[in-house]
């Protein structure tokens, strides 16, 4: 099981726009970036402008941070292209008349949650600024 790609292309999308503020960005500049479809970028992009997140229109090459990159947490970010995932899925339909098939589903839900919880702690506590700042020294060395 695995956070979809499209949180990690997000990121991506959002640090290029950070470190590019001054240039106009297109999706098929960005998607040359990350090595992607531009529709798979315009897609991200849509679900980064309804969560208020970037400005951008079709046919305009204007795209810009709504926010300043360190007010957007990477957490900001899962939310915004993840809303309809939870990290962690219990199967469904255990025997119940299985000693662990009819306890498993309790006993894993809370260390999913506590999991979960800690997860978008540390997502809380980087920003594309961040991350921005690591790449920008990352290309120094």
């Amino acid at each position: 099981m695995a956070i979809s790609t499209r949180f990690s292309v997000a990121v991506h999308t959002l640090v290029l726009i950070d470190i590019h503020r001054d240039k106009p960005l297109t999706s098929d500049l960005i998607a040359s970036s990350v090595g992607t479809n531009p529709v798979v970028i315009r897609r991200i992009m849509s679900q980064l402008k309804k969560a208020g997140l970037i400005y951008s229109a079709p046919g305009i090459t204007e795209t810009r941070l709504l926010k300043e990159a360190d007010a957007i947490t990477l957490l900001d970010v899962y939310r915004a292209v993840s809303a309809d995932a939870t990290l962690f899925d219990l199967h469904q339909h255990p025997n119940p008349a299985c000693l662990v098939g009819a306890n498993i589903q309790d006993s894993l839900n809370g260390i999913f949650q506590t999991a979960t919880r800690k997860m978008e702690e540390e997502l809380a506590a980087v920003t594309v600024s961040d991350v921005a700042a690591d790449i920008m020294e990352k290309s120094k060395a």
